[in-house]
């Protein structure tokens, strides 16, 4: 027999609230960044002075990507001036630091009709994520629910990214000679049953072609230390253990290009040739 009950939880509004206050808030998501749905990423700064005054709340930093999270918090509803400061720190942020991909974050108790009439004018532009933030109390306990109302970060898709083509030397030096080594010999194993594939140097990624067409069953990203591989696969609690068995360094399972991203360095590949072939035919099959 089951034995939970409906319980129905009182919204409270923190903005009216003096001991759970906009400091209470930014403390729990300092603590716990993954309730605002923006995946796994770690504290960067909080309060952080902006060169020409004022303070970004939080600046939260993906860990094995390039991407930074500008985040701005308001109780109550959605103001023109706070939109604006969200997109000015954003705005800032990115000319002190290009090699970082920004995204504005604001969260907000009531995300208003007036602030989607400000954000339309951008047209698109800005890569902004708007999160509702309702808090819940029943007895002694209060809940926070974080919901994503826009998410208009800008991914682009691979077709997008391949518009920005380079070459070998361009990745030489975003990476190393090393590194693009690398890829080299991931391509020798691949050329076991596909001698027809070659690379194509983008600027987010290397990928794969055959005949002149895209077929990016994997793609490559040089880094300074080591080579990150990403191969699109079905995701599989067996191959995952056996990766972690073998003592591959999987990152993670990237839901939305569904790919099991793995870093990999010049011992892994020789090492473990005979899986990665293997695996890399899968993904090709």
């Amino acid at each position: 027999m089951n034995k939970l009950k409906y319980v129905k939880p009182d919204r409270i509004i923190l903005k009216n609230n003096s001991e759970f206050n906009e400091k209470w808030l930014q403390q729990k998501i300092e603590d716990d960044p993954s309730i605002m749905g923006l995946g796994d990423i770690i504290l960067k700064d909080k309060e952080r002075l902006e060169p020409h005054g004022g303070r970004l709340d939080l600046l939260f930093q993906e860990p094995d990507s390039n991407q930074r999270f500008e985040v701005e918090i308001q109780l109550g509803k959605t103001d023109e001036s706070h939109i604006i400061r969200t997109i000015e720190y954003w705005d800032i942020e990115r000319k002190r630091f290009p090699q970082y991909d920004h995204i504005a974050v604001i969260i907000a108790e009531e995300i208003t009709s007036r602030f989607f009439n400000i954000i339309s004018l951008f047209n698109g532009f800005i890569p902004l994520v708007a999160i509702q933030l309702s808090a819940f109390k029943h007895e002694d306990n209060i809940s926070l629910f974080f919901q994503t109302i826009l998410d208009q970060r800008i991914l682009g898709t691979e077709e997008e990214e391949e518009k920005e083509v380079v070459d070998r030397s361009y990745w030489e030096k975003r990476g190393t000679k090393e590194t693009v080594a690398q890829v080299d010999e991931l391509l020798t194993i691949i050329h076991a049953f596909d001698p027809d594939i070659e690379l194509r140097y983008n600027k987010f990624y290397i990928g794969l072609a055959k005949e002149g067409q895209t077929n990016n069953f994997a793609i490559f990203r040089p880094q300074k230390v080591g080579l990150r591989l990403e191969i699109r696969i079905p995701k599989s609690e067996d191959l995952g253990e056996k990766m972690n068995n073998l003592g591959l360094d999987v990152m993670d399972y990237f839901s939305r290009d569904s790919r099991y991203r793995i870093r990999l360095n010049k011992e892994d590949i020789k090492k473990h040739a005979a899986f990665l072939k293997d695996l890399l035919a899968q993904a090709h099959g």
